[in-house]
């Protein structure tokens, strides 16, 4: 029962049926043994290695023969870092040790003695063969393999662990995560690193290419850019760790062979252009697929990378995947938000005399949507309604709140032929028992052209700030007439109307409080500013002095979404 718990806590791969010749040759073999692929899976076993180790081979089959089976002398997970059959494994050498521990099904473990090989198992695919047998109490034994020393000592490297997941997990931008990868590798481990990822569509991106001389880092976008497709059969170490199969130190002696592929070409082209004499590759991989790979390579350090180094740079790749696959996540659900929220908010309506133009910015921080929206649209009288306002909030809930409020006004607005105050009454009613929105404020306005020709804007104000007029020859003054309480709180008093003729040229801003309110000043601070940036860029096409009013008015630390209106009438 414990053995089985033990594979449980195991993960298991799928691994091909094997040719009958190799499990003929393996039950040819005096001893246990088994076979493993390129990652490390066991694919083949024989009778012996069952007998030795009290597993079937449905219980070995597909696992890594590491994880499953490799223990210290109490029973205890062995790091591979302290693994001599692991390093062996991963040189692609021939190795062999007198004392070491497997685990057995029952949880106890079994004094070994094994030799390790490659094997060409005749389908092209990189394998190792492993022979072993039990070592009886009291057997002369020889000395143990010691594996290599990694690098860095290990209170160096938990700190480094420990500053890679601080830094790395506390982004959501792909290029941020990037540059923190690369200041967290070089110079500290490497002269060079290098990122290869993965897109959506499974093509190979370099997206790093970096060079530390010093303490100085050089950005080499010359070997950047698009690669060629990661072919299934190719045995080249990039390869692969781009499909996830394993870890490498390798040398530009591997690439200078005939290459198998095109990436085998571009990483000829890398190693001879940087000067690199050793790089540790490593898969990078998501909770959900494959991400890419990490390359740190040395050139003027003249230590080369060892399979002892291996550990350390797969630890690193793996606090890169799960920053990886965090932020491109998020940036999948902002481009959901983003395409909900483009969807929400409306086209300005054609009106014959009248400019019009909208704009709309999401908090920062926030999932590319909220409660801040406009509206425009036709009245059934031939007026035109404008709307304003902000749904308490600056996420998905506030923005599908702002949808319901928007809605709803729409159609008592063109349902009942009345003054605004009455249409935002009935909202205000409606709302509290049909919607899900605790709180918002808004402007709802009427305009329409007199018989004169001028525009005639009425309005009312439900706790909002109040909107900006400013005449053609930049005299600006805010409208606070029609002020009234704020939506959603239960109180049922009569709301004001308020009226004004527009003269020609002038210029009305509508807006909501991300544009003014500025932490740690007052509201009167942003309201001046708005004022005084308005009047001096009313001369703008009105196109341009939105964009210049969201540009200077902003808080350079909003958290709040922005929306805004402006209109123009004819001069």
């Amino acid at each position: 029962m414990e053995g089985t718990q033990d594979a449980r806590a195991v993960r298991r791969e799928t691994v091909p049926a094997v040719p009958a010749a190799l499990s003929q040759a393996l039950d040819a073999i005096g001893a246990g043994a088994y076979v493993v692929d390129e990652r490390g899976c066991i694919i083949a076993v024989n009778a012996g290695a069952e007998d030795v180790l009290g597993r079937s081979a449905d219980d070995l089959l597909g696992y890594d023969a590491h994880d499953l089976l490799h223990r210290g002398p109490q029973g205890q997970p062995l790091p591979r870092s302290q693994c001599a059959m692991r390093q062996a494994f991963h040189d692609g050498r021939p190795a062999q040790a007198d004392e070491d521990y497997f685990a057995l099904a029952d949880g106890t473990v079994r004094p070994i003695s094994w030799l390790i090989t490659p094997y060409d198992t005749g389908d092209h695919q990189a394998c190792t063969l492993v022979v072993f047998h039990a070592r009886q109490d009291g057997q002369e034994t020889g000395p143990r393999p010691v594996p290599p020393e990694p690098a860095l000592a290990e209170l160096e490297r938990l700190a480094l662990l420990a500053e890679a997941t601080a830094q790395l997990t506390s982004t959501l931008d792909i290029e941020d995560a990037m540059q923190r990868l690369t200041v967290l590798v070089v110079p500290r481990l490497a002269d060079w690193v290098i990122v290869d990822l993965l897109t959506e569509r499974d093509e190979v991106w370099r997206a790093v290419v970096v060079h530390a001389d010093g303490e100085t880092l050089t950005h080499h976008e010359d070997l950047q850019g698009p690669m060629p497709p990661v072919l299934e059969e190719s045995l080249m170490p990039l390869s692969r760790a781009l499909r996830g199969v394993a870890s490498t130190v390798t040398g530009p002696e591997t690439y200078h062979r005939v290459p198998d592929s095109g990436i085998a070409v571009e990483q000829r082209r890398l190693f001879d252009t940087t000067g690199m004499h050793s790089a540790a590759i490593a898969p990078i991989r998501g909770t959900r697929e494959m991400l890419g790979a990490l390359t740190l390579g040395r050139a003027e350090d003249p230590m080369p990378f060892t399979t002892a180094d291996l550990p350390l740079v797969e630890d690193i790749a793996r606090r890169a995947g799960l920053a990886l696959d965090n932020a491109r996540l998020y940036q999948r659900q902002r481009k959901v938000a983003e395409t909900m929220q483009n969807h929400l908010l409306p086209q300005m309506p054609g009106v014959p005399g009248l400019q019009m133009t909208a704009r709309y910015l999401p908090a920062p921080d926030a999932s590319q949507v909220g409660g801040d929206w406009y509206d425009a649209f036709p009245l059934s009288d031939g007026a035109t309604a404008l709307a304003i306002g902000d749904v308490v909030g600056h996420d998905l809930e506030a923005a599908a709140g702002m949808a319901q409020v928007r809605n709803m006004l729409r159609a008592y607005a063109w349902a009942q032929h009345e003054p605004p105050s009455r249409i935002v009454e009935r909202l205000d009613e409606a709302m509290e028992h049909i919607t899900d929105v605790d709180m918002a404020t808004m402007i709802y306005a009427r305009i329409e052209v007199l018989e004169d020709g001028h525009w005639q804007l009425s309005w009312t104000n439900a706790g909002h700030p109040p909107p900006l007029l400013i005449s053609q020859d930049g005299v600006a003054r805010y409208l606070d007439a029609g002020h009234g309480v704020a939506l959603g709180t239960g109180l049922r008093t009569s709301r004001p109307d308020a009226e004004v003729v527009l003269r020609p040229g002038s210029t009305l801003v509508l807006y909501t409080d991300g544009l003014v309110e500025d932490p740690g000043h007052i509201i009167d601070v942003g309201l001046n500013r708005l004022r005084r940036h308005a009047a001096a860029l009313v001369h703008r096409p009105l196109a341009a002095f939105a964009d210049q009013v969201l540009h200077r008015v902003r808080p350079t630390d909003n958290d709040d979404d922005v929306a805004l209106l402006a209109l123009r009438a004819p001069a």
